[in-house]
């Protein structure tokens, strides 16, 4: 069961980890003028619009022309990686 468990964190993991250098990619194509036909371009655009979205609905983060919503968006990423690292040593190692 802990190697079911280990497996499954690890794609979780992986994902948010991906997602993660999505996220970085956006926000430095937003320094730069893009094609907007270019695949890549709306590939990145539409795997990070609809959480930018959700989170600028929860909390506006857009000051001076500049969006901070991709820094919140790392900050959360980077919380959820350590809440799953913590549930699976609890799961794996006893504690719960």
């Amino acid at each position: 069961m802990d190697i079911l468990i280990g497996a499954v964190f690890q794609v979780l993991h992986a994902i948010l980890s991906i997602y993660f250098w999505i996220v970085i990619a956006r926000a430095l194509l937003s320094w730069v003028n893009p094609d907007p036909y270019n695949p890549i371009v709306r590939f990145l655009h539409s795997a990070t619009d609809p959480v930018f979205a959700r989170i600028n609905r929860i909390l506006p983060l857009r000051f001076g022309g500049m969006d901070f919503t991709p820094i919140a968006l790392l900050i959360i990423i980077g919380v959820l990686q350590n809440v799953l690292a913590q549930i699976q040593y609890k799961l794996t190692y006893g504690g719960f």
